[in-house]
Parts: structure tokens; C-alpha cells; sequence
């Protein structure tokens, strides 16, 4: 037989080939539990390996939990911790140093409880710490090798499995944290707005929601359903500006007029790179169909399809805002639709915006 390949530093091609689909999975997906099972099975196979566990750091820093864990038992085994510090994983975790065994019966640091727990038998296994950029994220291991021994080149390679892991798991927590600031600011700024003027309560989130089924109905790319969605949540955050005269003063006005309130709104949030695509449905969603709108008086197709939903989602908005409610609500809104629809708003607009009035039931 051939003798098998090495890449530099003497890492074979098939292992090189491997950790560099990992790396490149990294930059392709958000879906954490695909890479760290992707991640578990390359340890397994490239280290010949029965099983294996990756091992996350618990919020307090006392413990680790299993996060991926391969085999039948796999399920027992999400339900139980292990301090940090005990057994060869918690050992690991503390010292922060990789650490061979290959005969556990010998080691009195094995913490046999978890082989009771999923009815495994650990006879040999390998361990490592996930670092990112000198914090603990966790530990990886492979159990019971197959053919001979865990050897300090198999240290290096579970290692850089681990570093892969380490990174997929924290980019995941800092977006999962990002997302979660970004959509926390959005209510607070829709709070905001809602004390811009009377009448505005619910304004931002009702709007939000029937623009969406609108632009859902019509089939709009994801891309486009989320910047519709923070369109109609913050079109209307330009009002903001009205009492306010340094934010007047930083926009160059001196007297704000109606008209005004939607470049407000974009000067207000131009630079934010998530809301890139709402910006143009928000300024112009005073736009009308037949071209006597504002700011641009753009006419027809030429008006962003967002905008033309959230335009006539506005005038609508405009019924309920004054007491309407239920059937007497939809009935008005769908006459107003109808009413102009090839003037002031979208024909298509308005025959999906009265299909979802019928067939969705407490839509708006």
C-alpha cells in the first residue's frame, strides 16, 4: 500500500482537505448544531475514534454540558454536567492543556458516571480545550480509538478541530447577541415614535404587520419581507425631529413641515447597513400611484414596491388611527383601497391588500 500523503507540518491531505471544508462551512452557515455535528463527525473519523463529545462552558463557569455528543446514549447524556475540574474533561477545562489517556481503568481522574449513565464503555479517549482567544469555550473529545494509541500528532489535529468549533460557537453567540440588541432598539424606537404625535399607539407594529402580509401575499424575496418589515415599523420615526430643535438644526431645518417627515426619517437612519433596503420604501411611501406625491413624485412602477405597499398600508392606518375598528374598520379600509386604486395607490396593491382583508382574519 502506498504510504498516505502529508501536507506541511505533517498533517495528511485527507485531514488538511477536511479541516479547510469545516473553515469553509464557518463562513456559509449560521446553523450551529450542522457544524459542531460536522465538526463531531471529522473527529471521529479522522482520529479512528468510536465516539466523540463536544462540551460547552456553562453561563456560571463552573461546569461543562454536553452540546454534541455522538452514539445511542447521546440523549442521556444533554441532561448531565460535570464541574470543571473534575474528571479528565473538567481537568482539561481547568488546566486548559490537551490530555491523552489511553487506558482510562488507570487514571483515577476518570468520571465513570457518565459510561452508567448511556451504558458506554470508555476505554481510551482524547481531550482538548476550545479556547477563543484565550477565554474557555469548551472541551472536545474522542473515545476508545480503534487501532493502537492517541498520540500527540492526533493532539493537533483534534486541536484544530476544537479552534474550528470555538470560532462557529462564538460567532454564533455574538450574532445570537446582536440580534437580539437589534430587535430590542427596534421596539424601543417604536415606542418612541408612537409618542411622536396622537393616535400614533400601535401605529409602528400594525403597520409592520399588515405591510408583511401584503408583501407576502405578492411573493416578495425574504430580503425584501424584512426590510418591509422595518420599513413599516420606523417610517414614521422622522416625526421625532418635529420637537426636537438640535435634531432640526443637525438635519439643516429650521421649520419642519409635514411633508418633511419621511426624508426625516431617512437622514435619521441612513448609515445603518441593516436597514439599507428600507430606506428607499421609506422615503417614498408618501409617493402616489398617479405621480402627485411626495418627496420625488414618482409615478407607477417607478416607486419602490415596498413603498406602494406601506403607502397604502399608511392611508388605511390613517381609519383605524381614528376609532375604526372591526368590520366597520375593514369595510372602509378595502372602499378607501378600491377607491383609489391607479391614483393614489397600486392597483396590484390594492387587489392583494382586499384578498388579505377577506381571507385573514385578524391580520391588521
Amino acid at each position: 500500500m502506498a504510504p498516505t500523503a502529508k501536507a506541511a507540518g505533517g498533517t495528511d491531505v485527507n485531514t488538511a482537505l477536511e479541516l479547510f471544508s469545516i473553515a469553509g462551512s464557518l463562513n456559509s452557515t449560521l446553523d450551529l448544531d450542522f457544524l459542531l455535528q460536522k465538526i463531531q463527525a471529522a473527529a471521529e473519523q479522522l482520529l479512528d475514534s468510536e465516539a466523540s463529545a463536544i462540551m460547552l462552558v456553562t453561563d456560571d463557569k463552573k461546569s461543562l454540558f454536553f452540546k454534541v455528543a455522538s452514539g445511542t446514549a447521546a440523549k442521556a447524556l444533554k441532561t448531565m454536567t460535570l464541574p470543571i475540574g473534575q474528571g479528565i474533561g473538567g481537568w482539561v477545562a481547568q488546566h486548559r492543556k490537551p490530555e491523552v489517556v489511553n487506558d482510562t481503568k488507570t487514571d483515577p481522574r476518570f468520571a465513570g458516571k457518565f459510561d452508567k449513565a448511556s451504558g458506554f464503555i470508555t476505554r481510551s479517549l482524547l481531550c482538548v480545550p476550545m479556547l477563543f482567544r484565550g477565554e474557555l469555550v469548551g472541551v472536545v473529545e474522542v473515545l476508545n480509538k480503534r487501532s493502537g494509541g492517541y498520540t500527540q500528532e492526533h493532539i493537533g489535529v483534534l486541536s484544530s478541530l476544537a479552534n474550528l468549533a470555538a470560532v462557529a460557537i462564538t460567532n454564533t453567540k455574538i450574532i445570537s447577541e446582536q440580534k437580539n440588541f437589534f430587535s430590542h432598539i427596534l421596539e424601543l424606537l417604536g415606542a418612541v415614535i408612537e409618542t411622536s404625535k396622537p393616535r400614533m399607539e400601535e401605529h409602528p407594529v400594525k403597520a409592520a404587520k399588515l405591510a408583511c402580509a401584503i408583501g407576502q401575499a405578492m411573493g416578495v424575496e425574504d430580503y425584501d419581507y424584512r426590510m418591509l418589515y422595518y420599513a413599516g415599523l420606523l417610517h414614521d420615526i422622522g416625526y421625532i425631529a418635529f420637537k426636537n430643535q438640535r435634531l432640526l438644526s443637525d438635519l439643516g431645518v429650521g421649520n419642519a413641515s409635514e411633508e418633511m417627515h419621511p426624508l426625516f426619517s431617512v437622514q435619521l437612519l441612513e448609515g445603518v447597513k441593516m436597514l439599507e433596503g428600507a430606506i428607499p420604501m421609506i422615503k417614498h411611501h408618501h409617493e402616489k400611484f398617479d405621480g402627485t406625491g411626495f418627496p420625488g413624485k414618482l409615478k407607477g412602477d417607478s416607486i419602490p414596491l415596498g413603498a406602494r405597499i406601506l403607502g397604502l398600508v399608511e392611508s388605511v392606518e390613517e381609519l383605524r388611527m381614528m376609532g375604526l375598528k372591526g368590520d366597520e374598520l375593514y369595510k372602509k379600509a378595502a372602499a378607501e383601497a378600491k377607491a383609489g386604486a391607479g391614483k393614489s395607490y397600486d392597483p396590484k396593491v390594492v387587489e392583494v391588500f382586499t384578498e388579505v382583508l377577506a381571507n385573514q382574519e385578524g391580520i391588521w
